[in-house]
């Protein structure tokens, strides 16, 4: 392993991610939890995503954009975790400084991929509640299919600066970076250059991004509520409120974590440096874990889809073992 290098005229080809400074020793005890919520994202997501595309009843533009939702959390669990695990488990604490930024990169786009997509579903809500008859004509699978490009590009596009800026600066403060993941702030710290603008554009694209969503997520269900709230047929009510409900609670969940994990950064003097670490770890693995367990139980039609894929396992395991014993007579 290459030890921190303090050259200020030697390039940086590498970093040394430095899980949790002033916890070293259990670090081994904080993999286990982790492991398992790692396990339970990417299989929860993985059975969502085969469920929505063996059932031809979940062919339809909200379960499209569910499964979008799912992969963008696989992608991000898969960018963040298991080097986080190799770092606790073997010590494989170096990092190329194409990876880096690579992971830089994804963490930067991906999340405010993730709240479009929920500002996507949010506009498939209001549409299907407040004009229902008209929902066939708006929601179609161009709508998704420009939607998906809408999300990908809006948000690739204007996150890409930020690795693209902190990769120019010069590093001569050495490559060990305090933090288990390649965030702008732990990274730009080791340079020795102004970062001022590159922190400055992190913070209004972040906001600008994830803030127009939040607003927008919060009017859709404004007027779902106003209108849910004039129905006065038995049931409807909370058969609508049901049927978003689940959604809402992700989102809230999701602006939650992100809150808490901007106050704890801006109040850094206050909390010791480790908190925000783990809750970065965390808020990169415990919505992808929640999104398909919330939308499954609370769900109807997913429930559903997956109870007769379960059956269909049944039937094939039972077919094979059954040709199996005939073949052996």
């Amino acid at each position: 392993m290459a030890s921190p290098s303090n050259d200020s005229t030697a390039p940086v080809s590498e970093f040394l991610l430095i899980c949790f400074p002033n916890f070293q020793n259990w670090q081994h005890w904080l993999s286990l939890p982790l492991g398992l919520l790692f396990l339970l994202a990417m299989g929860a997501n993985a059975i969502l995503l085969i469920t929505i595309q063996l059932e031809a009843s979940l062919h339809q533009p909200l379960y499209y954009l569910l499964s979008l939702l799912s992969l963008l959390d696989i992608v991000l669990c898969l960018t963040v975790i298991p080097k986080v695990l190799a770092i606790f488990w073997f010590g494989l604490r170096s990092i190329s400084f194409p990876a880096c930024f690579l992971q830089m990169f994804i963490m930067n786009s991906f999340l405010p991929m993730e709240s479009c997509t929920f500002m996507v579903m949010a506009y498939d809500r209001y549409v299907a509640i407040c004009h229902p008859l008209r929902y066939s004509s708006i929601i179609t699978d161009k709508f998704v299919a420009r939607a998906v490009v809408f999300v990908i590009a809006r948000n690739a596009f204007v996150s890409l600066p930020v690795p693209v800026l902190s990769a120019r600066l010069r590093y001569c403060a050495g490559n060990t970076v305090k933090n288990c993941i390649c965030t702008n702030l732990s990274v730009s710290k080791l340079s020795c250059d102004d970062i001022t603008f590159n922190q400055l554009y992190q913070f209004v694209a972040g906001w600008t991004l994830l803030g127009s969503d939040l607003i927008l997520i919060f009017i859709s269900y404004s007027f779902i509520l106003k209108v849910v709230l004039r129905i006065k047929a038995e049931g409807v009510v909370a058969k609508a409120l049901s049927t978003c409900g689940s959604h809402f609670i992700l989102i809230l969940f999701f602006s939650t974590v992100l809150l808490v994990l901007v106050i704890t950064n801006l109040a850094r003097k206050r909390i010791p440096p480790d908190v925000p670490i783990l809750l970065n770890i965390l808020h990169h693995l415990i919505p992808p874990a929640l999104n398909p367990i919330v939308y499954g139980v609370r769900t109807k039609e997913i429930k559903q889809g997956i109870q007769n894929l379960l059956r269909r396992f049944v039937v094939v395991g039972s077919i094979r073992s059954t040709f199996g014993v005939v073949n052996e007579k």
